[in-house]
């Protein structure tokens, strides 16, 4: 009993001696941090208040190296993204809030049905934004190391964001990865995409429904969403279709992924002399548009017909069921009866 106490004992030195050089460590980085963003022009009072926030979070460290690597299929994740509760309430709110939807679909060419269903998959409809310390979070990844480019250029977007007066300090909230609001943006895509669509001086993507929903269609539009198109179809496959023709998988870039993409689209003219189908088995439609065949699991999976909209969504997550889910909701929000 008394040596399992003391290798106890001797775990809790070990642990405690770590997070006393970690933090010693963080203290040190957070200094030269504050003198590059002096040195990059940011002000003296706002550099010092927002780095006084500025704490070490392991939970954050632990998050983003312990993320889920559950296995997922299309038919399991669709499902728990969109549930019937979601679409319900998707519809309800895109029915409250139908005018200033409409003006937003109508000042930026990008239908309502999107921009809800990207409101509610990234944050709930608002409900869900995350409540860590936004500065606190980027600097703990950028001293983390592993992407610490990454997160140091977010970083001095955060500031910019602050600078701006956007938000306040004691508001500026996220999730544990920097991402905020109702849009869940990162810090560079605010200042990339964020609007003030009510014109009160501030982009508030946290509490202002017509910013975030502005917010969300300069995104898409600046990518390059059409809305005479729509996302895709789902459609079925003749036996032993080739594979050749399916978007090529396993890209380690949004560049490699468009040059497979390219690859892969056709017009719907040829997709149907391939033997590519609607998924009840019909015809495809006789219109002039082209298409990349994408495979979100395997071959005996869902099957899509995606349009260029989908490399828009695949922007703004490079995930082939994210893009499938936004597309799924949307549908359902504007044809209750799919």
């Amino acid at each position: 009993m008394i040596k399992k106490l003391a290798v106890i004992l001797c775990g809790v030195c070990l642990s405690t001696s770590v997070m006393a050089k970690t933090q010693a460590e963080f203290n040190a980085y957070l200094s030269d941090l504050k003198q590059q963003a002096l040195a990059k022009g940011y002000a003296s009072e706002l550099v010092e208040q927002a780095f006084a926030t500025a704490t070490y979070k392991e939970k954050v460290v632990s998050a983003d190296k312990n993320q889920p690597e559950v296995k997922e299929t299309l038919e399991s994740y669709l499902p728990k993204r969109a549930p019937q509760w979601k679409i319900d309430r998707a519809r309800k709110l895109y029915a409250e809030n139908k005018d200033v939807l409409e003006q937003v679909a109508k000042d930026y060419g990008v239908q309502a049905r999107f921009i809800v269903a990207l409101w509610g998959l990234e944050s709930n409809f608002g409900a869900i934004q995350g409540g860590h310390n936004v500065i606190s979070s980027l600097v703990t990844l950028a001293f983390d190391g592993r992407r610490e480019t990454m997160y140091k250029k977010q970083l001095w977007a955060a500031l910019d964001i602050l600078q701006s007066g956007h938000i306040s300090l004691d508001k500026f909230k996220g999730s544990w990865a920097g991402a905020m609001g109702q849009t869940q943006f990162m810090p560079t895509s605010f200042n990339a995409y964020a609007v003030d669509y009510n014109n009160d001086g501030r982009k508030d993507i946290w509490t202002t429904k017509e910013d975030a929903f502005a917010s969300i269609a300069n995104y898409l539009k600046q990518e390059g969403w059409n809305d005479a198109l729509t996302w895709g179809r789902q459609v079925q496959l003749p036996d032993n279709f080739d594979s050749q023709y399916i978007l090529k998988r396993g890209t380690k870039s949004r560049k490699q992924w468009l040059e497979y993409w390219n690859n892969s689209e056709r017009s719907l003219a040829q997709w149907q002399a391939l033997g590519v189908r609607r998924a009840d088995g019909s015809d495809l439609p006789e219109v002039d548009i082209r298409a990349a065949l994408v495979m979100p699991d395997d071959i005996n999976g869902r099957m899509y017909l995606a349009y260029d909209n989908y490399k828009v969504l695949m922007h703004w997550n490079r995930s082939y069921y994210f893009a499938t889910s936004v597309g799924f909701l949307a549908d359902r929000i504007g044809y209750p009866k799919i």
